[in-house]
C-alpha cells in the first residue's frame, strides 16, 4: 500500500471511487466546471486530497481542509471529508491508514485540533473512527443546510 497525494490527472479515478462514498449524491455539473473546481483545491496548500494505492488503484481517500485561525495562538484546524473506501477493498486498514496520513499532514501545518463529521449512524463506521482518534464525546456537532 502506498499513501500520498492525489495527483492533478487522477480526477477521474477518484470521482469513480466517490460513487462508493454515497448510494445517491447530486449530479456533477458539466465537466468544465468540475475541472475548474478540482484545479482551484489542487492550487491551494491548505486542500489536499490523500490516497491509499495499491497496485496502483485508488482505493481509499480522504480530504483535509486547513482553516487560518485567531484563536489557540492563531494556529489553524483541520476538517476531513469525504472519507471512503472502494467497497472491495473495505477491512483492510487502508481506510484508517489514509487518516493517518491526513492527520499527520494536519499536524505538520501546525493545526491545534482536526474535525470529521459522518452521517453514518451504525457502531461499526463509528468504532472505525475512535480507533482511528477520533473522539466521539469531544463536541458536539450542528449541521445547517440551505432551505428548500
Amino acid at each position: 500500500m502506498e499513501i500520498r497525494s492525489i495527483t492533478p490527472s487522477e480526477l477521474n479515478e477518484l470521482l469513480a471511487l466517490y460513487a462508493h462514498l454515497h448510494s445517491t449524491d447530486d449530479p456533477l455539473p458539466e465537466p468544465a466546471k468540475v475541472q475548474a473546481v478540482w484545479q482551484e483545491l489542487l492550487a491551494n496548500p491548505r486542500y489536499p486530497y490523500f490516497g491509499a494505492y495499491v497496485g496502483g488503484q485508488l482505493v481509499a481517500s480522504c480530504n483535509l481542509t486547513v482553516i487560518p485561525n485567531l484563536t489557540r495562538g492563531c494556529r489553524p484546524y483541520g476538517v476531513i471529508e469525504n472519507v471512503v473506501t472502494h467497497a472491495e477493498h473495505r477491512q483492510h486498514g487502508y481506510g484508517k491508514a489514509v487518516l493517518r496520513h491526513a492527520l499527520d499532514q494536519a499536524w505538520s501545518m501546525g493545526c491545534y485540533k482536526v474535525m470529521l463529521l459522518t452521517g453514518r449512524k451504525d457502531p461499526a463506521t463509528l468504532r472505525f473512527y475512535e480507533s482511528a482518534g477520533f473522539d466521539p464525546h469531544g463536541k458536539q456537532a450542528f449541521i445547517a443546510k440551505p432551505p428548500g
